[in-house]
């Protein structure tokens, strides 16, 4: 025997929730657009109303009624990536309460996906774009140009803004963490890079400049791999590059997954780190300092980026609508010392007559 279906309520109304909540259909659409011009014990109620209707606020004919949209959108290059992770969290936080729904994209690291996003975002009539790469294509460039909101660039520098650009430098910040390992006197530095985004990209083009500058560069140090960053791929990298370079004294990996992929790697190798093998990372992810031994890494003020993108964003839309002084911020970096990097002579016995060779036993 079948039981038989409750009848499907009716969905409810912007004007079902302003008579539950004893208030008038325009006190209810200005809790929803603007919640700062409506008292807390209002919006309190207003907000019980919405739950006991189940009511679904209609975007489409809030935007028509207002030309606003309350979106934020947002483009990120990864969604699994930790760095992306605490830059989302930053802007959900800052954005949430002021009554904004951010709208996040994934790129996948593509530049023409990218684009599409920024398409479909556009689309949704957003308050202002926040993106985290500086390197956009042709045609989402001249569409950011002409889109009369805000755009933040994120996470690098560029000499062209399009709008604000909020970074740091990845070519300089490349170079810190090579200049650190050949201070301490290390010789054969190699570097393990995935993906060749824009940062990457510059990272590595800073690991090259200071190689140089030291007359150590060497083809033959460079490992890299199409893929995404991942700590496998840290691994699989490592692997690769000790079968044509096993006097490998340090090596500077341009993520922070790829660098643990590496500790993984030495310690079921057998490689002691730092004694036979210096490691320095990139991002300074939350797994960093509590790593074996704990990764010395190149710190990005990535929640920095994200808090002040949101500020600026908040400003120029509630506030006094000024834009920063500034076009480019700079927000700098530094390195975090810890115990994965040694000088070079700190072990000499360690270093050059190693318990196990650097190749794989088999």
């Amino acid at each position: 025997m079948h039981k038989s279906r409750k009848p499907r309520r009716a969905r409810s109304k912007l004007s079902d929730v302003a008579q539950r909540a004893g208030v008038s259909a325009v006190t209810v659409s200005r809790a929803l657009r603007r919640p700062e011009m409506v008292s807390p014990l209002l919006r309190e109620r207003i907000e019980s109303a919405i739950k006991d209707l189940s009511y679904i606020p209609n975007r489409a004919a809030s935007i028509l009624a207002s030309s606003r949209s309350n979106v934020i959108g947002v483009v990120v290059s990864s969604l699994t990536n930790g760095v992306f992770a605490d830059y989302l969290r930053v802007l959900h936080d800052m954005f949430q309460p002021a009554g904004f729904q951010v709208m996040v994209l994934n790129s996948g690291y593509s530049p023409i996906e990218e684009e599409k996003a920024i398409v479909t975002l556009l689309g949704q009539h957003p308050e202002a774009l926040i993106l985290t790469d500086v390197d956009q294509t042709p045609y989402a460039r001249e569409l950011l140009e002409h889109a009369g909101i805000p755009i933040i660039q994120t996470m690098g520098l560029t000499d062209t803004p399009i709008d604000i650009n909020i970074g740091i430098s990845q070519h300089d910040a490349g170079a810190l963490a090579t200049r650190h390992l050949i201070e301490l006197g290390h010789r054969r530095i190699g570097i393990l890079a995935a993906w060749f985004d824009s940062r990457t990209r510059n990272r590595v083009a800073g690991y090259v400049d200071a190689m140089k500058e030291a007359g150590l560069f060497s083809e033959a140090l460079m490992e890299w791999s199409p893929l995404p960053s991942t700590v496998g791929q840290g691994g699989e990298r490592l692997a690769a590059l000790l079968e044509r370079c096993d006097d490998l004294e340090a090596l500077f990996c341009t993520n922070d997954d790829l660098a643990l992929g590496v500790l993984f790697e030495c310690a079921r190798r057998g490689i002691d780190i730092p004694d036979a093998l210096s490691v320095v990372g990139f991002n300074d992810l939350e797994f960093a300092a509590s790593a074996y031994p704990a990764l010395t890494t190149i710190a990005v003020p990535r929640r920095e980026m994200a808090r002040m993108s949101a500020e600026i964003v908040l400003e120029i839309i509630r506030g006094s609508g000024a834009r920063p002084k500034t076009a480019r911020i700079d927000l700098g970096f530094k390195l975090s010392l810890r115990d994965s990097t040694r000088s070079s002579a700190a072990e000499p016995l360690a270093r050059k007559r190693p318990a196990r060779s650097l190749k794989a036993t088999h």
